[in-house]
């Protein structure tokens, strides 16, 4: 299937100023990633400028600054690993990297300025990543079909089959472009099939993939049926401390690295939504990632443990068992039992990726193990890509996050960077929102997801304004109107998908299974009643030490203001508490009067963002505007059914009219 370039696209400048710095590249030394940095610029400077930019030996490495304008790659180790500092120097511009992966970005980051026609002539800019591993996770079977996927199928695979070919380049481009460095391209469901791809059926074919990946300074990943030495073995058992068991993984792990030498280590999930793991044999999670980051520590390979654990089959009527407290009271016991090169892969909120939900407690709980945030830029919640809803400005919030796990670098960012622990095997990873639709990601407008997620990952002083904005740049070009309108659409579109969808927290009221459209009592493992606990006096669930005590497993101060009415935040005060549809938010609104107030107002600013891509269209490619307008109208449709429906069930539930006088039936 064809494809589009995203926002690597690169659009001629007739006018740019500064054509004299891009004349040539000087180089002293190179490797595979450096070589791919050079033809990266290279194609750029052709693309954009019309120059040819020949590659030169350097053997002198700074002598020459001032005799010969051009590009310089000069290595400096006081650079820390995979950043750089760009700066001009009459008619030259200096990279500096500590490493190869640095003169990537770095290289990168200069093709941003001349896709943005900015000037280079004081280009001064230094950048080091703070976070270590910055992966995507990809739900992709082996079969072609994507769990959660909304940009049509599989570009890995088809048929069993995986697939090498210049769309898996163009990816690579795509992900290093914005600093991402690690991808796991399987399912973390592994079933059927796809447990084989850890045998000499797809050796060939992930050895080519992962060369690729190399050029490009991405390390690749698999998930791993943790339960393949029954499967692909031939044995009775999967328990981590069985011997034989033992053996087989340490002897599997020497012939897959023998062949993927590349292979950056396995993403697993276990004893959830029916998944095998350590429970089955009465072991803990420690013995079941153990177990397997002792095989592959000898190729220094990681092993990272999911943390999304829950039995989906408990009775949710009680008021102690609370699906939110399971990531909690399965791990915490743990801290400090895993081995270095496991790390626990932790959702943003202790749910499933909602519109609103609290940061998950785990986060400031754990003191001695390594952690990784997992977030999600496929919409599965959030629209599944019919809908606009940059989710950038909820991730920055996420990673400004203060766990109060000690007095000072204690933020979701500083843990997961390793600098609040001392930590070097952290990172951040998304649930990837691509397909083999010609623009990669359905909806042109979720690209900003996929390019936003990288840009935060790897720039930590970027805002999520700020990506928005060179997003719009680098992808629709440099027209003012449509650069403000398109980020103002990004920048309000969260917010927006919030007001027409679950109020206050609350979460779900989508139907089951699919995920996508109203369905107030919808929640697929509650079927002993509603989730949401609403009844005729009142709405929400009770997770203060009073109810399911989950509000108190935070560190103070958190565990004080979750736990009262009276400080928790408003946005959460349905997740946490229980109360009347009379009680009055601090917003001055009855509960009542913001749930019928913000699902009316969510339907005019759906149709407000449409007038407003209607009047930028002359802007935009014909393409791109053509398959824009079918999904705002279906957002529009589906806005007006979530207006309808929860309006109407509160109504009926509360009998309490709406002040406005809006039609409610």
């Amino acid at each position: 299937m064809e494809y589009e370039k995203a926002w690597l696209k690169y659009h001629r400048l007739s006018n740019y100023k500064d054509c004299t710095f891009f004349c040539c590249i000087y180089v002293r030394e190179s490797d595979l990633v450096i070589e791919t940095a050079i033809k990266e610029l290279q194609l750029a400077v052709k693309e954009i400028l019309g120059i040819d930019c020949d590659r030169i030996h350097n053997p002198n490495g700074r002598e020459e600054y001032n005799m010969n304008s051009g590009i310089y790659f000069v290595a400096d180790q006081s650079i820390q690993k995979e950043g750089y500092h760009i700066y001009a120097k009459e008619q030259v511009i200096v990279i500096q990297a500590g490493d190869s992966k640095g003169f990537l970005y770095g290289v990168f980051e200069l093709i941003r300025y001349l896709q943005r026609n900015q000037s280079v002539r004081n280009i001064d800019y230094k950048m080091e990543p703070d976070i270590p591993y910055r992966m995507l996770n990809h739900w992709d079977n082996l079969d072609g079909s994507i769990e959660r996927g909304y940009a049509g199928n599989s570009f890995f695979f088809q048929d069993n089959e995986i697939m090498v070919n210049e769309r898996t380049r163009m990816y690579a481009r795509l992900l290093a472009s914005v600093g991402i460095n690690a991808t796991v391209i399987n399912n973390v469901n592994v079933k059927d099939c796809a447990t084989d791809l850890i045998s000499d059926m797809y050796f060939d074919k992930l050895r080519a993939m992962a060369s690729i990946f190399k050029e490009y300074g991405i390390q690749l990943f698999l998930s791993l049926n943790f339960a393949a030495p029954m499967e692909l073995g031939g044995l009775h058992s999967a328990d981590p401390l069985n011997e034989e068991v033992r053996t087989w993984w340490k002897e599997k792990m020497v012939e897959v690295y023998q062949n993927i030498p590349n292979l950056g280590g396995f993403l697993i999930k276990a004893d959830s939504e029916g998944r095998p793991g350590p429970f089955t044999y009465g072991r803990t999670h420690a013995d079941g990632a153990n177990m397997l980051a002792e095989a592959v520590a000898p190729f220094e390979g990681l092993i990272i443990w999911r943390c999304f654990v829950y039995n989906c089959q408990q009775d949710w009527r009680d008021k102690v068992t609370d699906r939110a407290r399971a990531g909690y009271d399965n791990f915490k016991p743990l801290d400090g039992k895993f081995l270095d090169n496991v790390i626990l892969q932790i959702k943003n909120g202790p749910m499933d990726f909602q519109v609103r939900e609290p940061i998950t407690p785990l986060f400031g709980a754990l003191h001695h193990t390594n952690q990784m945030l997992e977030v999600q830029i496929a919409q599965e919640y959030t629209g599944q890509q019919k809908h606009i809803c940059y989710l950038i400005p909820m991730f920055e919030q996420i990673l400004q996050f203060h766990t109060y796990l000690q007095d000072q670098k204690d933020t979701i960012r500083e843990i997961i960077s390793g600098q609040a622990l001392n930590q070097k095997n952290c990172g951040i990873a998304a649930v990837a929102n691509t397909g083999n639709d010609s623009n990669w990601t359905g909806h042109d407008l979720a690209a900003a997801n996929l390019y936003g997620f990288g840009r935060l990952a790897y720039q930590k002083d970027c805002t999520a304004e700020d990506i928005a904005r060179e997003w719009v740049e680098v992808t629709f070009g440099s027209n003012k109107e449509m650069i403000t309108t398109i980020t103002d659409i990004l920048m309000r579109s969260w917010p927006i998908y919030e007001q027409y969808t679950a109020p206050l927290g609350i979460g779900w009221m989508v139907n089951p299974n699919h995920h996508y459209g109203p369905n107030v009592d919808g929640y697929e493992y509650d079927r002993w009643g509603t989730y949401h606990r609403a009844d005729h006096l009142g709405i929400g669930v009770d997770r203060s030490e009073r109810g399911t005590g989950y509000a108190i497993t935070y560190q103070e101060p958190l565990a004080s203001t979750y736990n009262s009415v009276e400080t928790c935040p408003d946005e959460l005060l349905l997740f946490f508490h229980h109360v009347s549809y009379t009680h009055i938010l601090k917003s001055g609104k009855s509960v009542i009067q913001h749930i019928y107030d913000t699902h009316f107002d969510g339907v005019e600013n759906v149709e407000n963002m449409m007038k407003a891509l209607d009047k930028i269209k002359e802007y935009l490619p014909l393409a791109v505007y053509n398959r824009m307008v079918p999904r705002l109208e279906e957002q529009l449709r589906l806005a007006k059914e979530w207006r309808d429906q929860i309006n109407t069930y509160f109504y009926r539930k509360s009998g309490i009219i709406d002040t406005k006088n809006r039609t409610i039936y």
